[in-house]
């Protein structure tokens, strides 16, 4: 009996064993179902021919101009386009946390291009982020924003690049780590963050607005630099235009929503279609990333969507100032306050002045700008270690620009110069540290 009843409670184990293993199979099987359902969200048929191309010679030039307008709006040679390489070839490889995720060739080349492709393909990795063969694709490639460009205006940019000359140049293996590197790990990314967004109006807003809007929000993808990810890489949307971090290029992409920062509600419509347009108003100038953005996009638009982003732009809720407090003076050590005075007088004060307030239309003031005074230093630090340099524009073709100091200053030279014009003049910003530097360096 108690061989028989050992035997009896081995059975009803390997019973409940095989019910939880069928169980844990069930349920994987329904996970993978439904990540699956959601990755089929919005999902159009793709015709294999695809539409047929305009007759007239006509039209079909105006729709290769058209194309032309909105790769630039999309700044997709930014990408797209290696140093030193052809137009449109790829090969640049794009840093994220997760590794490195190499731009395509959007060239018409039939075997390493788009040859092959025809614009349902384009406009599904476009709008559902999937490559020709059904591939889903790496959101470096930022589909997330690029779903609300329209059909007609996707076709539009296919037919511009069916233009481009061809080149033969195979795409590389991206870079990146497992399990970041798996088509099943991206399936559950787009499954919790991705959803195919046609572009809607707003109907309570007039076409100026909607057009800035859609450029802004679609083509220009403004907020995956201007919001913050969580750890997976998506971006925050209840946080979007609050400004962020973006760790791979070192610099920090302001808050649209603070007038202590990015906000631009305060200016005119002009002024902040003049910094899009040539890079630098009365009250700022655009440096690192965002000068390439101005350089290869914005300064190329029409002066009617320039002015629909900066409508747009301008309406952006504004965050509420911060009750007033008492300012207090920033704690400086006796010896890095004299370091960071005796490193501006030698290197900083011929162009910004004894006074830090600049020369008008040349070297800008640094005391009271509020990209010098953001509580997130990386801005300043960049620029004294990498220089700064406006984009050449058609507005301001020939700008000044700040040399680096990276290889003349030491860490602790960089962090008090910073220090020190975060500190004078009126200014109130928290001291740099040698961590900070060495962090940005």
């Amino acid at each position: 009996m108690t061989r028989g009843h050992g035997m009896g409670g081995a059975g009803g184990r390997l019973r409940c064993l095989l019910r939880a293993v069928t169980g844990v199979l069930a349920f994987a099987g329904a996970a993978a179902a439904l990540v699956a359902a959601l990755n089929l969200r919005g999902e159009d048929p793709v015709d294999a021919a695809g539409p047929a191309p305009a007759v007239d010679p006509q039209a079909q030039a105006a729709l290769v101009a058209r194309g032309a307008y909105l790769v630039r709006a999309g700044n997709c040679s930014g990408c797209h386009t290696a140093r030193g390489g052809a137009e449109w070839a790829g090969g640049r490889g794009i840093e994220t946390p997760f590794g490195i995720v190499y731009a395509g060739n959007l060239t018409p080349d039939a075997a390493t291009g788009l040859g092959d492709w025809n614009a349902s393909h384009f406009w599904r990795a476009l709008h559902n982020g999937r490559s020709r063969d059904g591939r889903l694709l790496y959101p470096a490639f930022p589909y997330p924003h690029f779903t609300r460009v329209t059909r007609a205006d996707s076709d539009a940019m296919f037919a511009f690049l069916r233009t481009v000359p061809a080149v033969e140049q195979p795409n590389a293996s991206h870079a990146l780590r497992f399990p970041y590197d798996s088509q099943a790990a991206l399936a559950v990314w787009r499954a919790l963050y991705f959803r195919p967004e046609p572009w809607r109006d707003d109907p309570a807003r007039d076409a100026q607005w909607n057009r800035g809007a859609y450029l802004v929000r679609g083509l220009g993808h403004c907020s995956a630099c201007h919001a913050p990810r969580n750890a997976w890489g998506a971006t925050d949307v209840a946080l979007e235009w609050s400004g962020a971090e973006v760790p791979m290029q070192r610099w920090h992409a302001p808050s649209l929503l603070s007038a202590e920062e990015g906000a631009v509600a305060h200016w005119t419509t002009q002024d902040v279609v003049r910094l899009l347009r040539d890079g630098v108003n009365a009250h700022a100038s655009v440096l690192g990333p965002m000068a390439d953005v101005v350089h290869r996009s914005t300064s190329r638009l029409s002066e009617a969507d320039l002015s629909a982003m900066a409508v747009f732009l301008q309406s952006l809720p504004p965050v509420p100032a911060p009750p007033p407090v008492p300012v207090a003076e920033p704690v400086v050590a006796p010896r890095i306050a004299g370091l960071g005075a005796r490193v501006y007088a030698d290197h900083c004060a011929g162009c910004h002045g004894d006074d830090g307030r600049g020369i008008p239309g040349a070297y800008p003031p640094l005391a009271g700008n509020r990209a010098v005074l953001m509580a997130n230093p990386a801005n300043v630090i960049r620029v004294v270690l990498s220089g700064g340099f406006l984009p050449s524009t058609p507005g301001n073709p020939r700008p000044h620009g700040m040399a680096p100091f990276s290889h003349l200053l030491t860490d602790e030279q960089v962090a008090a110069v910073v220090t020190h014009v975060r500190t004078a003049w009126g200014n109130r910003a928290a001291p740099v540290s040698f961590s900070d530097v060495l962090r940005y360096r």
